[in-house]
């Protein structure tokens, strides 16, 4: 089982800034890092993401920046990243799936699915409908909260149903 997990708008919230009251305003992790809104990652998520009964995957623009800044924040080990193709985001057609959509799909290789994203639409659940042969879970983060306990609920329920 694969989680495919995006950063912007899911770890890193686009909503008031969420500072963890452990990590928050640890000097390890200074705002001038680069990255202003590292600080916005919410640090538990990390445990919870690794319990999950999957093989967690960077779904994100980051790539492997994603390792050096964001895993290590969540105190999660080096991820596999996914590679996306030079020209993914020029073939997105208006009204279509997500330029990741079809890259994630291939990467999948007909093995089960999550993936958290928050820009997820019912053409990207369409799209996976007609052309994945396993189970998947799309499911649209609200960028404004960033990945909350009640996301992670629908996961697990979901993860339930297909490993229970």
């Amino acid at each position: 089982m694969l989680l495919f997990l995006d950063v912007d708008g899911t770890l890193i919230p686009f909503g008031a800034a969420r500072p963890s009251p452990v990590y928050g305003r640890d000097p390890v992790w200074p705002e001038a890092s680069g990255h202003p809104l590292l600080s916005r990652i919410d640090p538990a998520l990390g445990p919870r993401l690794a319990a999950l009964d999957c093989t967690l995957v960077w779904a994100t623009t980051w790539g492997d920046e994603a390792n050096d800044c964001v895993a290590p924040r969540l105190r999660l080990p080096r991820l596999p990243v996914v590679d996306w193709p030079e020209q993914s985001a020029d073939v997105a057609e208006p009204g279509g799936p997500h330029w990741k959509t079809r890259p994630l799909v291939a990467w999948a290789a007909g093995r089960p699915f999550v993936w958290l994203d928050d820009e997820i639409t019912d053409a990207d659940r369409a799209w996976v409908a007609a052309h994945h042969p396993g189970r998947a879970l799309l499911h649209r983060v609200d960028p404004g909260a960033g990945l909350t306990d009640a996301d992670l609920a629908v996961v697990e329920e979901w993860l339930g149903g297909v490993c229970g």
